[in-house]
């Protein structure tokens, strides 16, 4: 007798999405710091570079917009590939391109080759930083998802500050006769030990519903940051030649042009590079808003203070990147109490942190108008320090609810946005506050052009203090 064994279909549940481990977070936040740490740690090196390469003001410019710029650009684009290709893979191949291009900045031997370095080493960036976000995303949900992007928020506001004090430091130290060399040799063993640590302990993700390219909008968008940021960069120095007031002029046709053709994507079902549909999430669409404010001023005030500081002061790059000390110290506190306050409070801590912000830049314009030219770690300290505990209370709060509400399957574009629109806005922030110092002191002495340039980031942080007050209350 014949027995018939009749097979029946096994329903298995779908995979698990990998878990991101302690080690792996630590490896992820490791090279999120790399790139905000580079963008600033040039800022007080720069004289130095200038006198041994005999660099004019305009190329030097080009140094820190070239590196700012390319990072920009090419962000989105960045997020999208990590989507198609796999986050890990993107993640160590722009982690040693990272690497690479850093040796290559601190080996350059003139100025344009110097700058070329730090094209690329822009461009590394951004294929390693939106992975950092995307795989925080795919990878950790409910609490401990909060707890990351916290960290993450804590990462990025401290090595704004670090950097600028970690290349004081470097440069005075004068490592084996390296010099300024030295603020982009140092990645070098760092990119070495993130690399060891993420072959082990990054998990690879890639989107479920991976889209192409898109060609038109990636173009489209470097076009529209390009003649936007170029021309506010290096104008002043320039001369502000025809060129400069062209390009700003097809600003606005580039960025029409960029959002229609998207749009049409976008309905047409396919997945541009940034999709405006994105931007009906309300936490996202209105932190952005408040992160350009933010941006432009934090950025803007590191630049010109270290110019300040340096050329006007009289302190040498150690006592300039120490006079901040104060601010890299307690915005690393408050960050730890961040999440411990939205978790009572909500995003109300938010305008309560750009009240504080207000209070301590008022304080340090203060101190600038009284002391100067004795202007320095002691004069600052009150300002710092509650600048930066107002810091803290924002930057980590509004990067955590930007993305909160982000689908999963679109973790790689709306991490590309969201740093795309932060690098820009510190891009531009160095741009138009730093052209402004610069273009006041001739006329109006060091001392009244820093008080100036000051009380017009206190107006931008009085916008995001308005901002912050239209955001969604809690966060997902």
């Amino acid at each position: 007798m014949t027995e018939t064994i009749t097979s029946r279909p096994v329903r298995t549940a779908p995979p698990a999405p990998p878990a991101l481990g302690g080690l792996g977070l630590f490896t992820v936040l490791l090279a999120a710091a790399l790139p905000l740490v580079d963008f600033f740690i040039v800022n007080v090196a720069l004289p130095t570079i200038g006198a041994d390469l005999s660099a004019s003001e305009a190329v030097l410019e080009l140094v820190v917009a070239g590196y700012g710029v390319a990072y920009a650009v090419l962000l989105v684009l960045g997020g999208r590939l990590g989507d198609l290709f796999g986050r890990r893979r993107l993640f160590l191949g722009g982690m040693a391109a990272f690497g690479l291009t850093s040796l290559a900045c601190g080996l350059a031997p003139d100025a344009w080759t110097l700058v070329a370095a730090r094209v690329a080493q822009g461009a590394a960036a951004a294929a390693m930083l939106p992975q950092v976000l995307a795989t925080i995303q795919a990878t950790t949900s409910g609490p401990r998802r909060a707890k990351a992007m916290g960290l993450y928020g804590a990462t990025a506001g401290l090595s704004m500050v670090a950097g600028q004090i970690l290349g004081g430091v470097l440069v005075a130290a004068d490592i084996a006769g390296t010099g300024w060399r030295s603020v982009f040799l140092v990645n070098v063993p760092v990119v070495l030990v993130g690399l060891f640590l993420a072959a082990r302990a990054v998990p690879e993700t890639r989107s479920a519903r991976p889209e192409p390219v898109d060609v038109p909008g990636t173009f489209l968008l470097a076009a529209s940051i390009l003649t936007l940021l170029v021309p506010l960069t290096e104008g002043r120095a320039a001369g502000w030649p025809l060129w400069t007031w062209l390009s700003l002029a097809a600003f606005p046709f580039t960025a029409a042009a960029f959002f229609a053709v998207e749009r049409r994507a976008d309905r047409a079902g396919r997945t541009p590079l940034v999709p405006p549909s994105l931007f009906a999430i309300v936490s996202l669409r209105r932190g952005l808003l408040l992160i350009v404010p933010f941006s432009i001023g934090f950025s803007g005030f590191m630049f010109v203070i270290a110019v300040a500081l340096q050329q006007g002061a009289g302190l040498g790059p150690v006592a300039a990147g120490l006079a901040l000390a104060p601010l890299a110290v307690v915005f690393f506190l408050f960050s730890l109490a961040g999440p411990r306050l939205v978790a009572r409070y909500g995003t109300r801590v938010v305008p309560t942190g750009a009240a504080l912000q207000g209070l301590g830049l008022a304080l340090m314009t203060l101190a600038a108008w009284r002391s100067w030219p004795d202007l320095g770690l002691v004069e600052l300290l009150p300002g710092a320090a509650v600048a930066g505990a107002g810091q803290a209370l924002q930057l980590p709060v509004v990067l955590r609810l930007v993305l909160s509400e982000v689908p999963a399957e679109r973790a790689g574009v709306g991490s590309g946005v969201m740093v795309t629109t932060q690098q820009s806005s510190l891009a531009l922030g160095v741009a138009t506050l730093g052209t402004l110092f610069l273009s006041l002191t001739p006329g109006m002495g060091m001392r009244d052009a820093l008080v100036t340039t000051l009380l017009v980031q206190l107006a931008a942080v009085a916008l995001t203090g308005l901002l912050s007050l239209r955001l969604p209350r809690t966060i997902a």
